[in-house]
């Protein structure tokens, strides 16, 4: 049989070593600038931890974003713990890098897509939550069907 090179695998696994990295350094040195990031994760995952409460009101997806108010963000090989704030509710959570779907920083228009192929086909829109910190968060669209780059117009500020 002949071997292939898996090219998808391999990308997702680059792109979420980039987020990784990414959320070492904030973990660090915290956000630089105007930086800030929209995450969308699969709450059913392997590894997701989160609140009840939250489970059950985003069965399925979930966005958060990691801009004013976070604390003890946690970045690990497999994935970040975070404290974030839901209506004056500090609440913990980790995600594995593996359950997050979309990871978009539209200070500088940037923006990486995430997808299983056990997503084709699904008409389900994505559950969205924002924590607390005076920003609106993104509007609902489908899951998308293969990895790409994220559109940003749904994230600028007019």
């Amino acid at each position: 049989m002949a071997r292939s090179i898996d090219y998808g695998n391999l990308m997702h696994r680059a792109m979420r070593g980039l987020i990784q990295t990414v959320l070492k350094d904030v973990q660090k040195r915290g956000l630089p600038g105007a930086h800030h990031f929209f995450i969308t994760f699969d709450t059913t995952a392997p590894g997701v931890e989160m609140a009840d409460w939250l489970r059950a009101r985003y069965p399925s997806e979930m966005t958060v974003v990691l801009q004013h108010w976070f604390d003890d963000l946690q970045v690990t090989d497999m994935g970040f713990s975070v404290t974030l704030n839901f209506g004056n509710n500090p609440e913990r959570m980790s995600i594995p890098f593996d359950a997050v779907r979309t990871f978009v920083d539209p200070s500088v228009e940037f923006g990486l897509r995430f997808e299983t192929h056990d997503d084709a086909g699904e008409d389900e829109e994505a559950d969205e939550a924002e924590a607390t910190d005076g920003d609106d968060g993104p509007e609902d669209d489908p899951p998308p069907q293969d990895a790409q780059v994220v559109r940003l117009d749904r994230f600028r500020k007019t």
